[in-house]
């Protein structure tokens, strides 16, 4: 098995700038992730050209997440360990998929809103139209991943093993949030063509 040594090397480097450097290593591999998975759903969701913008607010919400996630992760790794692996483990996917999930969701959706300059009433109904679909959907990977990671990844080796994964995922949700911006631009065409227009007045001035 000598072949594979070489294949396990980046990983162990990713390993030892985690123990020197776990936040900076974190943040530099979230704006990575996050930029990627953008880059993603442009291209593949969109035949418009790239928007610099879009990316960067991206980068935005995956810089300020990228530290609180990893904390988040690191306490889930340390608690609800029971001799019993298997209850171990349905026990961090649920309390994962319980509070960590819709929490994230609610965030990413509602920071997409504000920082493209939608006003709080946008901003919660975008939340409405994204988080339960993009939840109901997360059980149908995450939970896949979690199982996996906490039984067969080192934990120093987890992180990058689900940053992999999170580039499919921030495709999905960076589409799902260009979906839901393209259906309130079209709501919002509609309501304008369909305002009354006020014809100007005629009368003539008062002597």
């Amino acid at each position: 098995m000598g072949w594979i040594e070489p294949l396990k090397e980046p990983f162990r480097a990713y390993g030892r700038m985690q123990d020197r450097s776990p936040y900076m290593t974190q943040l530099s591999t979230t704006l990575v992730i996050y930029f990627l998975g953008d880059l993603s759903a442009q291209k593949v969701a969109s035949d418009e050209p790239y928007d610099p913008s879009r990316g960067l607010r991206a980068l935005i919400i995956g810089g300020i997440s990228s530290i609180p996630n990893y904390k988040w992760f690191m306490f889930l790794g340390n608690h609800f360990n029971y001799k019993s692996h298997v209850r171990s483990i349905a026990t961090k996917i649920v309390i994962n998929q319980t509070f960590f999930t819709p929490c994230f969701n609610t965030y990413f959706f509602g920071m997409q809103s504000l920082l493209s300059g939608q006003t709080l009433e946008q901003t919660k109904q975008r939340v409405i139209d994204t988080v339960p679909v993009s939840w109901k959907n997360s059980w149908k990977l995450w939970p896949a991943v979690t199982a996996f990671s906490f039984t067969f990844v080192p934990p120093q080796n987890r992180s990058v093993f689900a940053g992999v994964i999170a580039i499919g995922w921030q495709t999905y949700l960076s589409w799902l949030n260009m979906k839901a911006q393209e259906e309130e631009d079209a709501k919002a065409t509609v309501s304008a063509a369909k305002a009354p227009v006020t014809a100007p007045s005629t009368a003539l001035p008062a002597a």
